[in-house]
C-alpha cells in the first residue's frame, strides 16, 4: 500500500469540494493508501477552515473527526528549517520523513518547486492518482 503525506491545503479541498482532493481521502478512509497527519497539520487545516472559510464548531469538529478517520496521525521528533520562504511548509517535509511515506501531496508552490526531498517525491493529487494507488515504493 502506498502512504503518502497530504499538504493541509489538499486536505481543506478535500473537505470543501467535490473532486480529486476528496477522491484522495476517501481512498484513505477505504484503506487503498495510506494517508499520514501530524498535530500541527491538523491544525493548521482546522484554523484555516474557522478563519478563512468560517466553519462552525460543530462543522470544523467533524472536519476533524474525517481526516481522523481517513489517516494515520504522526508526530514527528524531527524539526527541518528548509523551505525558507514559507516556514509552515517544513511541518509537511516532517511529518513525510517521520512517517516514511513515498510522496508529499500537495498543491503548494514551494513544496513543489522542490521535485522531491530525502527522496520523497513532491506532487500534485492528479499525478497521484495517475500513477495509481496500488502502485508500490
Amino acid at each position: 500500500m502506498r502512504s503518502v503525506t497530504p499538504d493541509s491545503n489538499v486536505y481543506i479541498s478535500a473537505l470543501l469540494w467535490d473532486g480529486k482532493a476528496e477522491r484522495l481521502l476517501e481512498m484513505g478512509l477505504e484503506r487503498k493508501v495510506r494517508l499520514f497527519v501530524s498535530d500541527p497539520i491538523l491544525e493548521e487545516t482546522l484554523g484555516v477552515l474557522e478563519e478563512k472559510f468560517g466553519l462552525s464548531p460543530a462543522k470544523l469538529q467533524r472536519a476533524k473527526d474525517y481526516i481522523q478517520r481517513c489517516a494515520v496521525r504522526c508526530a514527528p521528533k524531527i524539526k527541518l528549517n528548509v523551505v525558507k520562504d514559507d516556514a509552515d511548509d517544513n511541518k509537511i517535509l516532517e511529518c513525510a520523513v517521520h512517517s516514511r511515506s513515498e510522496a508529499i501531496i500537495t498543491n503548494d508552490g514551494d513544496l513543489l518547486r522542490m521535485k522531491s526531498f530525502r527522496g520523497i517525491k513532491i506532487m500534485k493529487v492528479h499525478e497521484f492518482l495517475r500513477d495509481g494507488p496500488e502502485r508500490g515504493r
